[in-house]
């Protein structure tokens, strides 16, 4: 018999979702026009695409779309999109892309350790050569009620948990993004437990949707958005999606995360998108979306629930939502 295959609820047909050709003719018109004609939200330059081109990993972009992952949503634009960045390291305001590039991303070193039969230091270079990239389209909704809709070049979670090849006793993977207070300016606030921490359960981090993002609009990652690797789970809220990870750890114990340290009140471990959750300071009914002043309905788990909702039940006495 035919293999029948449902679409999750918030895909689109191929018909509904920007051709890739059209897209990347787009991105070639924009470099065409010069870094410096590119006056991003907020008013910011975009940075020179000269640092991404020397990326050595640039050949393997653009990576074939999965048809499977795409939204109803427009792609924010990237001038938008890669000028009004959140990435604590480099300050704490939005406009830090410039500064940004201040981070040297090659060499690049992952440690995989805790509880693994195959535990390794690898390269960046070197893992992208155990896995096949693929580009997917996510929405991704900040905890302060704003929204972009990106499409990310990666590769699924799971690939590297069976490199890893947790033992039983592991249960979360502990992320850990670079620690160089000289080169990232942030880091050299010592009211933050730096580095940052993130983690996530390993039935998470196995999900379909838990995606590492290597490149971005058909490139690889420009520092801001998290080079050379972070990771993307568009049904949580943003700070979840850890930038620039060197380290993945598995254990039994749930690591405490780098917001949940700070300020535990306001940002939990669980962090799922729920509309009728406010934060404490604001509600989260509504979404801005970037680059217009158009607000839309917040949805459940950001819109991705068919895939992730099962991920949570028998959980009634968790902070899931913040």
């Amino acid at each position: 018999m035919p293999t029948i295959r449902k679409r999750p609820s918030w895909a689109l047909p191929e018909s509904a979702v920007t051709p890739e050709e059209v897209f990347l003719n787009r991105r070639q018109i924009l470099a065409g026009l010069g870094a410096g004609a590119a006056i991003g939200l907020g008013g910011g330059l975009m940075p020179s695409p000269a640092r991404a081109e020397s990326d050595p990993s640039a050949g393997l972009y653009p990576a074939p779309r999965n048809e499977a992952f795409t939204v109803e949503r427009a792609i924010t634009p990237e001038t938008v999109s890669s000028t009004y960045n959140n990435f604590y390291e480099f300050g704490s305001h939005k406009q830090i892309a410039r500064a940004a590039q201040a981070l040297q991303i090659r060499p690049w070193e992952i440690v995989i350790d805790g509880l693994c039969d195959n535990p390794q230091t690898i390269g960046i270079d070197d893992l992208l050569k155990k896995v096949s990239l693929e580009e997917r389209v996510y929405r991704l909704r900040c905890v302060e009620a704003w929204a972009m809709t990106v499409p990310w070049t990666g590769f699924p979670f799971a690939d590297l948990v069976r490199l890893a090849s947790p033992t039983t006793d592991a249960k979360y993977v502990r992320m850990e993004t670079f620690l160089d207070p000289d080169t990232a300016s942030g880091q050299r606030a010592r009211w933050y437990p730096w580095p940052y921490v993130e983690g996530l359960t390993l039935a998470e981090a196995t999900n379909e949707l838990a995606f590492l993002v290597t490149g971005v609009y058909g490139k690889p990652a420009a520092r801001q958005f998290g080079a050379p690797l972070r990771l993307a789970v568009p049904w949580k809220y943003g700070f979840k999606s850890i930038k620039s990870i060197v380290r993945f750890s598995f254990t039994a114990e749930r690591p405490v995360s780098f917001w949940e340290e700070v300020q535990a009140s306001e940002y939990g471990f669980w962090a799922n998108v729920n509309p009728e959750v406010p934060h404490p300071r604001w509600s989260q009914a509504t979404e801005r979306l970037l680059g217009s002043d158009e607000r839309v309905p917040t949805r459940l788990f950001n819109g991705y629930g068919d895939q992730v909702a099962d991920l949570y039940t028998g959980m009634d006495g968790e902070r899931l939502f913040m």
